[in-house]
């Protein structure tokens, strides 16, 4: 049995017996033999949770997606640890193409993702509607959490930019990598806390208060590429292809993400 998936427009879900021509605009899938095992940061493991769960339902294709911090995540698949694809932050990705770990061409956008602020469950929330507001919460938390990815750095640059790097550089709790923040709000070991929307939304004991403010967003485009090596390159693609079809949107959606809009370059 194989399954024949239309190369941009996303998954067709038309599975039939026999041979296909293997042509330009459409890949060939063998559901039966197929197994893929991916790596990811921590925040997109929920949406690729669900979005590798229903391709797998449609095709019958195994998929393994083994999530940890962004940093060890890159380091294990630089190293030559054996995966058929990668999902990181852009950037990431970028510098694993450059050292010849994922395939030339191969990067697909899935989602961007933005910052949000939370509280522990039951404490006082704090306005965060202006950059202002959103300075003052920061200068009058005790204790203050941000990731050690992208979001991270980012905030970090901001709160030099705001001038009170060095003011509350003794507040700052980093979380260890592939610990979610909202871990450590809930446990009440961070009074305010910095991450992907993602890695909030589903933790208990918390409370999301928010976005950070349009005029601060920190937004991060996360992707994904064909590892270098892997033997499944052409179900990897048919993957990638059905995460990125108008289908997924509302899985990235209702996991706090957003779509993009481009099409992959596959």
């Amino acid at each position: 049995m194989v399954y024949q998936l239309e190369r941009l427009s996303g998954f067709s879900g038309r599975a039939f017996h026999g041979q296909l021509r293997n042509e330009k605009n459409f890949f060939i899938l063998s559901s039966m033999t197929t197994s893929i095992k991916g790596i990811s940061s921590m925040a997109t493991r929920q949406v690729l949770t669900e979005l590798a769960g229903a391709f797998q339902r449609r095709t019958g294709c195994s998929v393994t997606i083994e999530s940890v911090g962004g940093v060890d995540a890159a380091r294990r698949v630089q190293a030559g640890e054996a995966f058929d694809v990668v999902f990181l932050a852009s950037d990431a990705i970028d510098k694993l193409m450059a050292a010849g770990c994922v395939q030339p061409g191969s990067k697909v956008d899935l989602v961007r993702s933005g910052v949000a602020v939370a509280v522990r469950a039951g404490g006082q929330q704090p306005d965060i509607s202006t950059e202002e507001a959103m300075r003052q919460a920061v200068l009058a938390a005790r204790s203050i959490s941000y990731s050690t990815g992208p979001s991270g750095v980012a905030l970090a640059s901001l709160f030099e930019r705001w001038g009170i790097a060095k003011q509350i550089q003794d507040r700052i709790v980093q979380a260890p990598p592939g610990v979610p923040v909202g871990t450590l709000v809930a446990r009440g070991e961070v009074e305010l806390g910095f991450q992907q929307l993602s890695e909030l939304i589903n933790l208990e004991g918390i409370a999301v208060l928010g976005p950070l403010p349009s005029t601060i967003q920190i937004t991060t485009i996360f992707s994904a590429a064909v590892c270098t090596g892997t033997s499944h390159a052409s179900a990897v693609r048919a993957l990638l292809v059905d995460m990125n079809s108008p289908e997924a949107a509302a899985a990235k959606r209702r996991q706090g993400m957003e779509p993009v809009e481009a099409g992959p370059s596959l």
